[in-house]
């Protein structure tokens, strides 16, 4: 009967101790961005997002001109 209890308790405190990584790894992961899975534009910079706009064709010189003073301003 003895050894039950300890057969039992000990299973209750690895339970227990993986309940508690579980949480841990959690939130590491909730306020870490993810856990790893960050987006590839998050590295970028405004301004290069505008040079690849511009690249691109999706705008023009004027409008590349006018945005980039906006955010160098």
């Amino acid at each position: 009967m003895y050894e039950g209890h300890w057969f039992g308790g000990g299973f209750m405190w690895l339970f227990w101790i993986l309940v508690v990584l579980a949480l841990f790894w959690g939130l590491k992961a909730a306020f870490s961005g993810g856990g790893g899975s960050s987006s590839p534009d998050a590295s970028r910079s405004a301004l290069d997002i505008l040079k690849e706009r511009y690249a691109r064709g999706e705008i023009d010189q004027e409008e590349f001109k006018q945005r980039k003073r906006d955010l160098l301003d």
